[in-house]
């Protein structure tokens, strides 16, 4: 495929745009602020800021090229709409890590048996948006007040942890990042599946996970 690159240079960037051309795909890396120019590409990638990705999606859209988001902070509702007008696909994820999207999954059968539980997650200090996106997904997930705790500090990549507490008992299902290579397979996956799925937005990497 053909493949629009959004921050290519920042941290997940450096990282994905390779691995998308090991796995034999042509990459046009974009910063913000470039001007977009995507016509005629399969798909549009971004992983850039709350505030530069809903213009992105909207200029890739009107372009005509589907796009997959991980950027978090922003709400893709009324682009998803865009989407569905245009017969395109907009496909968005807190969290591309598998091992991340598992330890929701495991979340919320956990939450059937606990009567209180609390996310703590942690990323680094240049994260923007607090909670994140995976912190607040799984919170929905579990139930309406879960509580949950962000940290920033430098050193840290991304981790969750969520802690249920019960009669005489703890569980806690945690997931660590320690690389930014962890969310290559789940882009793969989805730009592997974009052309499956219905017009419109679709949420999350555990709607791709059989």
């Amino acid at each position: 495929m053909k493949v629009a690159l959004f921050g290519a240079d920042g941290k997940v960037g450096r990282v994905l745009g390779p691995a998308l051309e090991r796995a034999g795909h042509e990459v046009r890396g974009l910063e913000i602020g470039d001007a977009v120019d995507v016509a005629g590409l399969d798909a549009a990638v971004d992983f850039t800021t709350p505030e530069a990705a809903p213009e992105n999606v909207r200029a890739a859209l009107e372009q005509g090229v589907s796009c997959v988001v991980g950027t978090t902070g922003w709400d893709p509702a009324p682009l998803g709409a865009l989407a569905a007008e245009r017969g395109l696909r907009l496909f968005v994820a807190p969290n591309f890590s598998v091992g991340a999207v598992l330890m929701m999954r495991f979340a919320r059968e956990a939450a059937v048996f606990f009567p209180r539980a609390e996310i703590v997650e942690l990323h680094n200090e240049a994260k923007k948006d607090a909670p994140s996106g995976t912190a607040k997904a799984t919170a929905e997930l579990i139930g309406e007040g879960t509580v949950v705790h962000s940290v920033r500090l430098p050193g840290l990549v991304a981790h969750q942890e969520v802690i249920f507490g019960g009669e005489g008992q703890l569980l806690t299902i945690r997931h660590d990042t320690t690389g930014r290579e962890s969310f290559a397979p789940g882009v793969l996956l989805a730009l592997d599946r974009l052309a499956d799925l219905p017009p419109g937005l679709t949420l999350g990497l555990d709607s791709l996970l059989a």
